[in-house]
């Protein structure tokens, strides 16, 4: 990416499987929105997944070999790359490619180096992520909040963690 270009701040959330990530996302996008930024959303996913389906004809390009297949209508357009044996892109690559926002969210990357909230379900059992992890700054509880040295916030107050993010970032 060049110099000359500034990178949107990002803000991340994290947290283990069913956790409430996807849905704190969604809503903090839709917060953040009826506040007038642009917001962009990146989500790392660990699966398999397709944007195309057989009988459609970008799944027919791709299946034929094209390594970057666009389709373009006028409400929206989407750019589909094969890896074909490459390396996965690095976050950064990932933003770099993001375009001019005021805002990125990031769902997943849980080991990456950039400031984020953990979600978590206490009722799943699984391990704490902070205070382990410096990058997380705050915790928003899915079940009964617990008392930790970092801001928490209940996973369903949206306003408040929007304030929170929105004043960590000087947004």
């Amino acid at each position: 990416m060049s110099d000359h270009k500034k990178r949107p701040p990002i803000f991340g959330v994290i947290g283990w499987k069913d956790s409430g990530k996807t849905t704190l996302v969604e809503r903090l996008i839709e917060e953040f929105t009826i506040r007038g930024l642009t917001v962009s959303a990146i989500k790392h996913a660990h699966h398999v997944f397709d944007i195309d389906h057989p009988h459609k004809d970008s799944y027919k390009f791709r299946s034929a070999g094209s390594r970057r297949t666009a389709i373009v209508s006028r409400n929206r357009w989407a750019m589909i790359h094969e890896l074909r044996n490459e390396e996965e892109p690095s976050l950064d690559e990932v933003i770099s490619h993001i375009g001019t926002c005021d805002l990125i969210l990031i769902e997943g990357y849980k080991w990456a180096k950039f400031d984020k909230i953990e979600v978590r379900n206490t009722t799943n059992g699984k391990k704490n992520l902070a205070p382990q992890d410096p990058h997380i700054k705050a915790v928003a509880f899915q079940g009964e909040p617990q008392e930790i040295d970092l801001p928490t916030f209940l996973v369903d107050d949206i306003a408040q963690i929007a304030d929170f993010i929105k004043n960590h970032l000087g947004l």
